[in-house]
């Protein structure tokens, strides 16, 4: 039965919310120990929960340009950017919002942005020319980069929010500015201590990546994150339900620092990494609410997932590590954030549409890259040639319409990981591994020959089976290398 086409008048209102370092494990509907996700796991309970769902790199910049774009990162050499970084986007080329926007849709960010903004050596003091607006975003509301990256001040439509122009900002990620305290000179001012990469800065206690001057009355205080981007969200939302929005809902947790708002303190038996699970899964509750509220949980596409793998230790000392217990942040399977293994890519993943969506289970095998395909076909949205390359429309997967997924799934790391079926393929590097991923105790995968495991039998990638399958392997790499070239 083809699955019936939406007029626009019917479109549903669609809310992506993206988590940040959120492990397939970490959510309690996929076997989370000490720590509870109750508003995840309703929206689970009344929707579909994806058991192998991905999103399409293992780190942060490449998994969010390829869900905005349709494209993978390693075709725009899309990397983990630092916090003055240009605008990776182009803005002349298809958008997963641009699309929406043509569809009538009423578009916004709120949260992480981390793809860069202008053109390079931003001046934080007026309007920054090329950013979300320029990608389609009707409004915006960001974290520029990250939460361990100066600038710590919030951007609202490209400009930053609470600026006294006598006290302008200076950034910089290269030579040292005198302004605010450096963390590796004054150790004794910090919340946390860190490795050496994060001891920049000192922003309310916590020391960050890159230095930074002025702008005092606009930083950020790290434990009213969580409710000044809910706050903004659910703003966006209230203000726009006369027509159907595309509401982007990038949260700053779990990313390093966590720092939990002391309502969420001590709300799990793992220390900060559980408690801040605790307060997104707060944040998800929140939006969910306020689309309740306004009589429009009903009809709105909620897709709920996180932009790569767990990592325990990412620099900050929180004892992530010491603390974990019995819980397993990647539910199982093997990797981590930066890595070539499942957990790297494999999401927590649920749609929620009570107008559509029946509860249940998939298993199909699915990329966050396919959304902009897919959503296109939702509101009757022809994608131009020439954008989207990557993506492919599995709108009735999506929606539990249909089992069928992926024939061939590209996982980018810092090799290639590669899918067809439950074969799981890891493309050969002899390069040593870098000291800083050394020190995170991640294993990235890097092995000089081809890794080849049968997930149906090895979910945690222990036997590598290459040898015993090297027609597998001759047709992964053969498929592999098309669409690396392609």
């Amino acid at each position: 039965m083809p699955f019936k086409a939406y007029t626009q008048s019917t479109n549903p209102n669609i809310v992506i919310i993206y988590v940040d370092d959120l492990g397939y494990g970490d959510i309690g509907v996929n076997g989370a120990i000490g720590v509870e996700t109750p508003h995840i796991d309703t929206l689970a309970k009344n929707g579909l929960n994806f058991t192998d769902a991905h999103c399409s790199a293992s780190t942060c910049t490449p998994s969010r340009y390829s869900l905005l774009t349709g494209s993978y990162a390693f075709r725009n050499n899309a990397e983990i950017l630092e916090g003055d970084a240009p605008l990776i986007i182009n803005p002349n080329m298809g958008t997963l919002p641009k699309m929406l926007q043509k569809a009538g849709y009423k578009t916004g960010v709120v949260g992480k942005w981390h793809l860069g903004l202008g053109k390079g050596k931003i001046n934080w003091n007026e309007k920054i020319p090329l950013g979300p607006e320029e990608v389609g975003f009707d409004y915006s509301f960001l974290i520029p980069a990250t939460g361990d990256r100066v600038p710590c001040v919030f951007l609202e439509n490209q400009k930053v929010v609470g600026l006294d122009p006598n006290d302008p900002i200076t950034v910089s990620y290269g030579t040292r500015i005198e302004g605010y305290p450096w963390g590796f000179q004054r150790p004794e001012l910090l919340k946390q201590h860190t490795d050496p990469y994060h001891q920049g800065a000192i922003i309310n206690g916590i020391s960050r990546i890159g230095y930074m001057k002025g702008g005092k009355d606009a930083l950020w205080v790290d434990e009213n994150i969580p409710f000044v981007l809910t706050d903004k969200a659910n703003a966006f939302i209230n203000n726009n339900t006369n027509n159907p929005f595309f509401l982007y809902f990038a949260l700053h947790d779990i990313h390093q620092p966590r720092i939990a708002n002391i309502k969420f303190v001590e709300s799990s038996t793992m220390g900060p990494r559980g408690d801040v699970i605790a307060q997104m899964d707060w944040c998800v509750g929140q939006i969910t609410e306020a689309l309740e509220k306004q009589g429009l949980l009903d009809n709105t596409l909620i897709i709920f997932t996180s932009d790569n793998g767990p990592i325990l230790d990412d620099g900050y000392l929180d004892y992530a590590r010491e603390l974990v217990g019995d819980h397993k942040p990647g539910g199982g399977y093997r990797g981590s954030k930066y890595s070539a293994y499942e957990a790297g890519t494999r999401m927590p993943t649920v749609v929620h549409w009570p107008k559509e969506v029946k509860p249940g289970v998939s298993n199909a095998l699915l990329s966050q890259v396919d959304l902009y395909a897919s959503l296109a076909s939702l509101v009757n949205q022809k994608v131009a040639k020439g954008d989207a390359v990557d993506s492919q429309n599995f709108l009735a997967s999506w929606l539990g319409k249909s089992d069928k997924g992926r024939k061939f799934l590209l996982e980018e790391s810092y090799t290639y990981g590669f899918r067809m079926d439950n074969w799981k393929y890891i493309k050969p590097k002899e390069a040593p591994v870098p000291n800083w991923i050394v020190q995170k105790f991640v294993d990235p995968g890097f092995r000089p020959e081809p890794q080849l495991f049968n997930l149906a039998e090895d979910p945690s990638e222990s036997k590598n089976i290459a040898s015993k399958y090297p027609k597998i392997v001759a047709k992964m790499e053969a498929e592999l290398k098309e669409i690396l070239e392609k």
